[in-house]
């Protein structure tokens, strides 16, 4: 099962791969990423492997050719983590990818593997950008996912609808 979330900022698709990969079963492997504040201000984007790994993905401070908004993005960190977190994931395993946004797909290897994934026997649990990005366009509307639209309505009633499509028995 390919289980992809989508919604808008802030309704609690990251909150929600947490708890599911609390409870899961069945061993994890990939990342998760997180908002970086200095009080109230958002300053950046962390990236974080299931196995403790941690490195900046994007920061207003960075310096780089490839923004986001205000943000540089660390491509190279980003690749450096998430792609080995990626490949690790074992037949049997859960692959996580929080997230598939307009930042990660800013490197030709993760969309590759995000298309290997999607193509391969693994299970996958995802949250994924809204945006018109042909390449998001794609992942979305690929036959091999079940798209969940996550609102602050529903957000808390998913956790069991997942853990019941990716681990039965929990």
């Amino acid at each position: 099962m390919k289980i992809l979330l989508t919604g808008p900022p802030g309704c609690g698709k990251s909150t929600l791969v947490e708890k599911v990969i609390q409870r899961l079963r069945r061993p994890a492997s990939g990342f998760i990423t997180r908002e970086m504040r200095e009080g109230k201000r958002r300053v950046g984007f962390s990236i974080k492997t299931l196995d403790g790994k941690e490195a900046i993905l994007a920061h207003r401070d960075r310096k780089s050719p490839l923004r986001v908004g205000p943000y540089g993005v660390c491509l190279e960190e980003f690749e450096e983590l998430a792609l080995p977190s990626i490949k690790a994931a074992r037949e049997g395993q859960v692959v996580v990818m929080d997230e598939i946004g307009k930042m990660e797909i800013l490197s030709a290897k993760f969309r590759k593997a995000v298309e290997e994934v999607l193509e391969a026997p693994w299970d996958l649990l995802a949250t994924v950008g809204k945006g018109k990005d042909p390449f998001l366009l794609w992942v979305r509307s690929h036959p091999s996912v079940r798209l969940i639209n996550v609102t602050l309505e529903n957000r808390e009633g998913l956790v069991e609808e997942i853990l019941e499509a990716l681990d039965p028995a929990s």
